[in-house]
């Protein structure tokens, strides 16, 4: 089944219609998921650029733990190509569940 949905992606693309932010983010989140091994739980942030490229921010659980408010979440900042297929990514924090930012 994610194959279907690979090839609709790839064919909207080459159709020249821009890819709809949610199939770009189910892409990216499950690309993401695959490389590292890990369970993407959320996307907090999804930008289409200038260049039909997309930028998201996706939360990955890192480390289960039990309490659950004691697992380690990251946050990745992910890119995306026009076709929805990751060029890049790199984690940008690591923070344990149960604690909020300081802003």
């Amino acid at each position: 089944m994610a194959e279907e949905s690979d090839n609709r992606t790839s064919d909207d693309a080459a159709d020249g219609k821009p890819l709809p932010a949610g199939r770009v983010i189910r892409a990216a989140a499950g690309q993401l998921a695959d490389l590292l091994g890990l369970q993407a739980e959320a996307v907090s942030s999804c930008t289409r650029t200038d260049d039909g490229s997309w930028r998201l921010s996706v939360e990955v659980l890192e480390l289960a733990r039990i309490p659950d408010t004691m697992s380690l979440l990251a946050s990745y900042d992910v890119e995306v190509d026009a076709n929805g297929d990751l060029t890049g990514y790199r984690r940008t924090r690591r923070y344990e569940r149960g604690r909020a930012d300081r802003t």
